[in-house]
């Protein structure tokens, strides 16, 4: 075979030499990974606004089973602090939870029959005192339908052609207050016994588990962030709820000391009704002024006297609310009111009166997660220049030519 041309391989070898690169460029590889993390980012966005959007309706559909679970663990993150007491003191951790959950049901069944036995005396006298309200409200009711009249008559006056007569829809009563006791507390009962139980064990296995919880993490900074999470969760909740219900106690007392000098009966009852409302912001102290005038008018002659009742309780609420709150509970616990009117809308409809009693220390669970793990940047997703314009300008110039170099 002939020796090839030496010009022949030098000619090869500078060829060689000026072939471009076939590689993608590393600012290729980096556009991709971009692209394939912000598809990711986007299905995570959609799977999470579906969750969002289904778990209202999932909730309100499992109430049965939702609603004793959610009331058991905020009644339980609330009595840790007890329990933790009790076991400093050397006392086992299920002898610690039992004896937190006998003192709940001591208390639930105290304020139950402060409340309950007195409810049921009243509800068997409002048929004999239906005459007494109507005399009284007598001004009240001429004044509306003295009004009505004239309001009819403008109109009559006013409009042509025939009005249409009012229609009348019959409503269906319950056949008897036996059988829907009968039918529903058998149930209630079961779901009380539940969340008991699941009040418990939740104390007894608290220490394990939140052992577990922390151990569980794969890094020591991770632990220390869900040990951090975990002990403002119970701090937080057990703050709000320890606070609230004393300051809901003592207006609840306030208001039953000044109902009896005022000669109201069942003074106790009608403070542990103010008191329960309370724990609902806002509409609470609203509905029980309604009842204390209700209960006024079925037991006092005159006008102005049977709604003194109402007019203490909200004296005693405004003060309670603009002076007593705040400054107890302070900034820490504050909640916007607008969060809370939003919170207690949210969980009312979804549980009903349970729902908008648990509506604020949920959101105080929530909002101390939240807190900690980081509030979910959507619009930084979509708009944030370092997601899709800084980055992309570091890309282009990673593969667009330098200058050219002096040959």
């Amino acid at each position: 075979m002939a020796d090839s041309d030496p010009l022949t391989i030098q000619q090869g070898v500078e060829d060689t030499a000026t072939m471009p690169d076939v590689h993608p460029p590393h600012g290729h590889h980096d556009r991709m990974d971009l692209r394939r993390d912000r598809l990711l980012a986007a299905l995570t966005l959609l799977a999470g606004i579906g969750l969002l959007l289904g778990l209202p309706f999932a909730l309100r559909a499992g109430s049965e089973f939702f609603l004793p679970v959610t009331a058991a663990l905020v009644v339980a993150i609330a009595m840790v602090p007890g329990l933790e007491w009790l076991q400093r003191r050397r006392i086992p951790a299920p002898a610690a939870a039992f004896l937190c959950v006998l003192i709940f049901l001591v208390v639930i069944n105290l304020v139950l029959v402060s409340i309950v036995v007195p409810a049921a005396e009243w509800f068997r006298v409002l048929p004999e005192r239906i005459g007494l309200i109507q005399a009284n409200l007598a001004p009240v009711i001429d004044f509306y339908a003295n009004l009505q009249k004239f309001i009819d008559d403008s109109i009559a006056m006013i409009a042509s052609g025939p009005v249409a007569a009012a229609q009348t829809v019959a409503v269906a009563a319950p056949s008897s207050l036996l059988d829907l006791v009968a039918t529903s507390a058998p149930y209630a009962l079961i779901q009380m016994f539940f969340a008991i139980l699941l009040i418990y064990f939740f104390l007894a296995g608290w220490t394990r588990l939140r052992e577990h919880t922390i151990t569980g993490r794969s890094s020591f900074d991770g632990a220390m962030a869900t040990a951090r999470v975990i002990q403002n969760v119970v701090d937080a909740t057990s703050a709000y709820l320890g606070t609230i219900t004393a300051i809901n106690l003592c207006l609840g007392l306030a208001v039953a000391a000044a109902l009896q000098l005022l000669g109201m009966p069942s003074p106790l009852m009608w403070g542990g009704i103010v008191a329960i409302l309370n724990y609902i912001p806002y509409l609470g102290p609203i509905l029980a002024a309604i009842l204390l005038a209700m209960g006024g008018l079925m037991t006092f002659q005159d006008l102005w006297v049977a709604l003194l009742p109402a007019i203490v309780q909200i004296i005693f609420h405004l003060i309670e609310a603009n002076l007593i709150t705040p400054t107890i509970v302070g900034r820490r616990l504050t909640i916007n009111p607008l969060l809370i009117l939003i919170s207690l809308s949210f969980w009312g409809w979804i549980w009903g009166t349970p729902g908008a009693l648990l509506a604020v220390p949920l959101t105080i669970i929530i909002r101390t997660v939240m807190a900690a793990a980081g509030k979910p940047d959507i619009a930084g997703f979509l708009f944030e220049e370092g997601t899709l314009t800084h980055i992309d300008d570091e890309v282009v110039q990673e593969v667009s030519p330098g200058p050219a170099r002096a040959a």
